[in-house]
């Protein structure tokens, strides 16, 4: 288990990076509506990582323990994503509808990225 946490920690850290990286993009770029709707897109992106690696833990410790779960989250994660969606249309001024799904995948993007990075480590560490 320690393995997953500190795969879930580096994770959420990448997240906070790239949260990050777009408030200064937001703020230093003419394109404001873009970057604060991958903004709004990437808060809930990574509120739906934190809440996904929450209950893989959580799914986890059950099956260790020999237990059931009645769900992990899907649709909290969905209805999440349509949220983001709703707002975008309802203030277009601000929020740009593109922006916002783009934001959305970013979590899946940082979980490709790291799986990559570590798994090349890994082999690198193997042949060695």
């Amino acid at each position: 288990m320690k393995d997953y946490d500190v795969m879930a920690t580096r994770q959420r850290k990448w997240m906070f990076y790239l949260l990050a990286l777009l408030v200064l993009l937001w703020g230093l770029t003419p394109w404001k509506a873009f970057f604060l709707g991958t903004l709004l897109g990437s808060v809930l992106s990574f509120y739906n990582l934190w809440l996904m690696q929450r209950k893989m833990k959580q799914l986890g410790e059950a099956a260790a323990a020999n237990r059931t779960m009645k769900g992990i989250g899907t649709f909290t994660r969905l209805a999440s994503g349509a949220l983001a969606v709703v707002i975008a249309l309802q203030f277009e001024e601000y929020f740009h509808l593109i922006g916002v799904v783009l934001g959305l995948m970013a979590a899946t993007v940082v979980i490709f990225i790291d799986a990559f990075i570590n798994s090349s480590k890994d082999s690198t560490m193997e042949e060695r």
